[in-house]
This record gives structure tokens, C-alpha cells and sequence, in this order.
């Protein structure tokens, strides 16, 4: 004997109903039926727009190695609930691993000057691989962003290094400028004729 048992559904949602175990229907926002214990809710597939931020750690062509955070911005499709939820276990598991493929593949062939020249090109090619592949299990990938290149800590402190350096040089030539400039005024103001 099954009872007749009421679910309400938010907006942006649909609910996954199994029958003895199998795939029965959908039931779409607003208040539905489910036939307990025949029936069972099996999960919820939310249409809203998830974010998922991947932290990458590679190296690049000139030996700096670097951490770089991708943050790819993706949906369940409409027409293809389905596959989103029964194909995939770990939709992020799934995105991650793709992120680190094409990151670790295009970032050892870019010196570091040119990482952050090949920001968009390196998202558009990460966007372009998720969509390819997560197309197949529901999902569009809205928007990959590469949000922080973050270089290994020496490096930093070695560019300072040779920005201060820089600094100093420029800031003493000035200094001697100013000295030998100063000293002309002077030798020339108390120059009798």
C-alpha cells in the first residue's frame, strides 16, 4: 500500500523521484507527490550557477614555479538533468581534474612575463576543454577565470630585490646630480669678476 506523501520543490530546482529504485520522473517547483514507500526522493538538481575555484600549482618555462586559481562558473542545463545527475558522482572532482590537465599543459610552455600576458587565452582554452567535455554530462560552463597567478615566494623576493636595486642606482645618480648641480651654483654665485 503506498501513501501519498507531499513535497514543495524551490525555485530553481527540480527533484529526482525513484520508483522501487528506478528512475520515475521529476517533480518541478511548487508542491508535488511522492508515493511512500514506493517512491523515494532520490536527490535535488539545482539550476543555479555554481562557482568552483581550482588552486593550480605548476612551473614554467624559466624554472619559477607558481600557483595559479581558476575559477570556472558553470550550470546544470535544462534539458539534460538527467545526465547531470545520474553521469557524473563528483561534478567538482570532474572539473578540477580538467582545470589541472590543461593548466599543467599550457603554463610549462610560457616563460613567467607571459603568464600573465596569456591570462585570457589561458581561459578561454580552459573553458573551451570544460565545455567540451562537460556538455556530455549536463553541465555548460558559463565562465572560466584565471583570478591570481601567484609566483613562489623567492621569485618575489628576488624581482624586489632587483626593483630596489634599480631604485637605489636611479636615486643615487639623482642625488649626484643634484650635488654636482648644487655645487656649480654655488662655485658660480660667489664668482667675483
Amino acid at each position: 500500500m503506498c501513501i501519498p506523501c507531499c513535497i514543495c520543490v524551490s525555485t530553481s530546482e527540480v527533484v529526482v523521484v525513484e520508483r522501487l529504485g528506478k528512475f520515475d520522473r521529476f517533480i518541478q517547483p511548487g508542491l508535488g507527490i511522492i508515493f511512500c514507500p514506493c517512491e523515494q526522493q532520490s536527490g535535488t538538481v539545482s539550476f543555479r550557477v555554481q562557482q568552483l575555484d581550482v588552486k593550480v600549482e605548476t612551473k614554467t618555462k624559466d624554472n619559477v614555479f607558481l600557483t595559479a586559481v581558476v575559477s570556472v562558473q558553470y550550470q546544470v542545463i535544462r534539458e539534460n538533468v538527467y545526465q547531470a545527475f545520474y553521469s557524473l558522482t563528483n561534478t567538482a572532482q570532474q572539473i578540477t581534474a580538467h582545470v589541472y590537465d590543461v593548466m599543467r599543459s599550457q603554463l610549462p610552455t610560457l616563460e613567467l612575463d607571459a603568464v600573465f600576458e596569456a591570462k585570457e587565452d589561458l581561459a578561454l582554452a580552459v573553458k573551451n576543454a570544460l565545455s567540451e567535455t562537460m556538455s556530455s554530462y549536463g553541465y555548460q560552463i558559463l565562465q572560466a577565470l584565471i583570478t591570481d597567478i601567484d609566483p613562489d615566494i623567492k621569485v618575489k623576493v628576488t624581482i624586489f630585490c632587483i626593483l630596489f636595486s634599480s631604485f637605489q642606482h636611479r636615486l643615487g645618480l639623482k642625488y649626484k646630480f643634484l650635488f654636482h648641480f648644487q655645487h656649480h651654483i654655488q662655485s658660480t654665485r660667489f664668482r667675483t669678476p
